[in-house]
């Protein structure tokens, strides 16, 4: 099966299946490009089997094929390359083409949509991108529940921010509320309910991360230990705290406790030795005893 893919950016690329895909700036387009050069609806690919047809429905000559100038329609075939705009699109088979990885610090950020309606779709962020309901924005979705000018995106050296512009619904980083932050790859952005996955270079690769300290049953549980285990556990460091730490309350605790087993033995024998007795007075009035 053969791939339709950006030359620049591999990870913008859509298989080409039946009944043929769309390309465009519009968000509804199967392989959306950001990007002013493009129209909203540049071009359609049509897949019979093994056979892929162009069509250019923006029209004139905003689409070459090789270089060369498309007007209506063509054939396309393996390795062609179709400029749209700016952009260089080539058709591929996976199994033989492979793109070398690009360096990290040339990823480009982008959002992948989590929303059923658009999930998986990639739209790239420039420099810096406005997300609304807007035509005029650099990605636009026609939901009515987005505001015109809902969000900027911006690249500062090489970090990306979000700012929500004074929406109605809010703008939500890891399900917080912002209204300007930093938003990391990974991150879960959403705009009122549409949401993003943000896709980006990661930070400090180089770097262990630290996990925040978790409570020891998890800890436990992570290494397979069982909860009986905890307890022994519990005993043994218990036990270690009184033999090693004296004053504020470890010794003075121990000895009251002490204190407080004794009486209960006492106790204990003071209720055998009444209880004796009253066996004993109770024998001697029934004559038992003679």
């Amino acid at each position: 099966m053969l791939k339709l893919c950006d030359v620049k950016d591999p990870g913008q690329s859509i298989w080409l299946v039946s009944p043929g895909v769309t390309v465009g700036r519009d968000q509804g387009c199967d392989l959306c490009i950001a990007d002013d050069s493009v129209a909203k609806l540049h071009l359609k690919i049509a897949v019979k089997g093994d056979q892929l047809a162009l069509g250019n429905v923006f029209g004139g000559a905003r689409v070459l094929i090789n270089g060369k100038p498309v007007s209506t329609s063509c054939r396309l075939k393996l390795n062609d390359q179709i400029t749209v705009g700016t952009r260089t699109l080539k058709i591929i088979d996976p199994k033989v083409t492979k793109f070398k990885a690009t360096p990290a610090k040339n990823v480009a950020w982008a959002l992948r949509a989590n929303h059923r309606a658009i999930a998986g779709k990639v739209f790239p962020v420039k420099d810096s991108a406005v997300v609304g309901r807007s035509e005029e924005c650099d990605i636009t979705f026609s939901l009515s529940h987005l505001s015109r000018r809902h969000a900027r995106m911006e690249v500062r050296e090489g970090l990306l921010f979000v700012i929500d512009l004074g929406s109605a619904n809010g703008t939500y980083v890891n399900n917080r509320r912002v209204t300007e932050s930093r938003v990391r790859r990974g991150d879960d952005l959403r705009f009122d309910t549409l949401g993003f996955s943000v896709v980006g270079p990661a930070d400090d690769v180089g770097r262990t991360a630290v996990r925040p300290a978790l409570p020891e049953l998890e800890v436990m549980k992570s290494m397979d230990i069982p909860p009986n285990e905890l307890a022994k556990e519990d005993v043994a460091q218990s036990s270690l705290m009184v033999s090693n730490h004296e004053p504020q309350g470890g010794l003075g605790e121990a000895k009251a406790q002490i204190e407080r087993n004794a009486n209960v033995r006492v106790l204990g024998l003071a209720f055998l030795l009444a209880a004796g007795a009253a066996g004993y007075y109770w024998a001697n009035t029934q004559g038992i005893l003679g």
